[in-house]
């Protein structure tokens, strides 16, 4: 059964900076090749960070300058604010990403599995588990928190899951149409894809609603690549800030909660590598 058309692909070489459109990638279970491959660690806070407390990482972006191939590791590009280009292990970049945010970062690719405390989580910002989940997710004390009960359990020690720069799971599909409903519920703000950093932006078969969240249990097969599909994605305050061209819009997490209980799009995992192309159809399989 088709569920939808592959738009566009996106690759996130260094977690929580803007990346790279690409026609065709590899998909193994460790996700995308190439994404999210680097990530900010904050020496102060002792935790791999991202654009939830360092908004500042949006104004960057990464990219590779050579073809991937499975087996390499290659070194992306990362465009500051003011244009200038610095590789990913170049040690200026470290010290040039410390003065943009103002703490002192460190930059890092990924790290095995079994290094504990390079994945550690932090301390939290505040005592109140509540509190610090109404702050994680911009929740006003009226709305309701996400339900987080399928997330995968590493995720409670860790600030990503070990072995990887993931937060929960490597793939997460993002349908035009949800885009387009909650565009609709909310014309004042704008919902672009941008803000949401899909690895797969997709053209759904329905036209309105949030269809993507009817798969969730499903098997589906997108290209080459065999995928389940695990929950729906609860979306955290870093989807209201300001970069490029796109505001502060704190309303953003307002029409979320109204409209979708705060989720939009789901996550995946990989049941089956292979390829996954620009134009390739979205069918379930079971």
């Amino acid at each position: 059964m088709k569920l939808a058309t592959v738009r566009e692909i996106h690759r996130y070489p260094v977690k929580s900076m803007q990346g790279e459109r690409v026609r065709e990638v590899s998909v193994a279970p460790d996700g995308i090749l190439g994404d999210r491959m680097w990530a900010v660690r904050d020496e102060g806070r002792g935790e791999i960070e991202g654009a939830r407390r360092l908004p500042e990482l949006l104004g960057c972006t990464a990219r590779f300058s050579d073809p991937l191939a499975d087996g390499r590791n290659p070194v992306p590009q990362v465009e500051l604010p003011d244009g200038e280009r610095i590789a990913a292990n170049a040690p200026e970049l470290e010290s040039r990403l410390s003065a943009l945010c103002g703490r002192p970062l460190t930059l890092w690719s990924r790290r095995p599995a079994g290094d504990v405390d390079h994945y550690r989580r932090g301390k939290p910002d505040h005592d109140e588990m509540l509190e610090e989940l109404r702050s994680i997710f911009g929740r006003l004390p009226e709305e309701p928190l996400p339900d987080l009960g399928g997330l995968p359990p590493e995720v409670i020690a860790s600030a990503t899951i070990p072995g990887t720069y993931y937060d929960v799971y490597p793939l997460f599909l993002l349908t035009k149409t949800s885009l387009a409903t909650l565009d609709a519920a909310q014309p004042t703000s704008r919902f672009d894809a941008r803000r949401f950093r899909p690895s797969l932006l997709l053209e759904s078969v329905e036209e309105n609603g949030f269809p993507e969240n009817e798969w969730v249990g499903s098997r589906i097969r997108v290209g080459e690549v065999e995928l389940e599909v695990a929950m729906e994605c609860p979306r955290c305050v870093m989807t209201t800030h300001a970069f490029a061209d796109l505001p502060k819009d704190p309303q953003i997490m307002r029409a979320l909660v109204k409209e979708n209980g705060g989720n939009v799009g789901v996550y995946a995992s990989v049941l089956r590598n292979g390829i996954v192309r620009e134009g390739d159809p979205v069918e379930r399989i079971a």
